[in-house]
């Protein structure tokens, strides 16, 4: 585990936090194990078993309970399964399959089979955006409909916030919260426990540092669902114009919304989701 952490010590710090949080998830819901080639991977799985299914992908440096404040809406129409990407900080494997590859695809191949589900929505974010986004111009008709929160590999990756990041973490976890805020775009006081998260998590947590691969514009004419995709005006990762530009001469019939004051982390967007997957 040490691999994507700084610390044995760290990882405990932060697995620990995570199972405290995944006892107050707000719904009833199971917690579930599915091998695949990255090894296992671990999903939550909310709502009635009959009701249509929806893969939750969350962001880079995250994991399943970035979705707690929507789940409760959610799992009243759909049966929602909160998948902890592989190489992230939660309880699947740490292992990072090639994003220049098909390798990604391949375990969510994986994890479909496990779940026994043939094809569903996805709900997405940043990393777990461009995972979606990966996996629906590969297998388009195992994607019923597209929701993407501020994706990857569209517009511009961005990289001057660097500059002014970096320098903060010689300040301990003060430095890294005050980084982790400028970053995600978490200024408000009712964003305090979501930046306190965060900034544990990067405080102990080794992310990913490559660039996320641009997809082409066939790759996108594949896009034949339903497609919505929210971006922030203040994203500091990536250029969200160039992302909602891309969207609407790519993706002609997708629905885009640009939120000018938000930043990276789109929050309170539960009610503009649901309303899309239920068409």
């Amino acid at each position: 585990m040490t691999t994507i952490y700084r610390s044995e010590a760290g990882a405990e710090e932060i697995l620990r936090r995570y199972r405290d949080a995944l006892r107050t998830w707000p719904v009833p819901a199971e917690e579930l194990r599915v091998p695949t080639r990255e090894g296992e991977t671990f999903v939550l799985a909310s709502g009635p078993r009959d009701a249509p299914p929806v893969l939750l992908l969350h962001g880079s440096g995250a994991n399943a309970t970035m979705w707690q404040d929507d789940i409760t809406s959610w799992a009243r129409h759909f049966r929602t399964y909160a998948v902890d990407l592989v190489g992230e900080p939660g309880l699947s494997a740490p292992s990072r399959p090639p994003l220049a590859s098909d390798a990604c695809a391949l375990w969510l191949d994986d994890v479909l089979e496990g779940l026994g589900i043939t094809s569903a929505s996805m709900v997405a974010a940043s990393l777990g955006g461009w995972t979606a986004l990966d996996y629906a111009t590969r297998r388009p008709e195992r994607v019923t409909r597209l929701a993407l929160l501020c994706p990857g590999g569209l517009g511009r990756q961005k990289v001057g916030w660097l500059v002014k990041a970096l320098p903060l973490r010689l300040f301990g976890r003060r430095g890294i919260r005050r980084s982790a805020g400028t970053v995600a775009g978490l200024e408000l006081p009712e964003q305090r426990h979501v930046l306190d998260q965060v900034a544990l998590i990067f405080t102990h947590f080794k992310p990913r540092t490559e660039r996320l691969p641009v997809f082409s514009d066939g790759a996108l004419g594949r896009l034949t669902m339903p497609v919505q995709v929210t971006v922030g005006g203040r994203d500091v990762l990536f250029d969200s114009e160039g992302t909602a530009r891309r969207i609407r001469h790519g993706v002609p019939h997708a629905n885009v919304h640009l939120l000018p004051e938000a930043g990276h982390a789109i929050l309170g967007q539960t009610a503009s989701v649901l309303a899309f997957l239920r068409g």
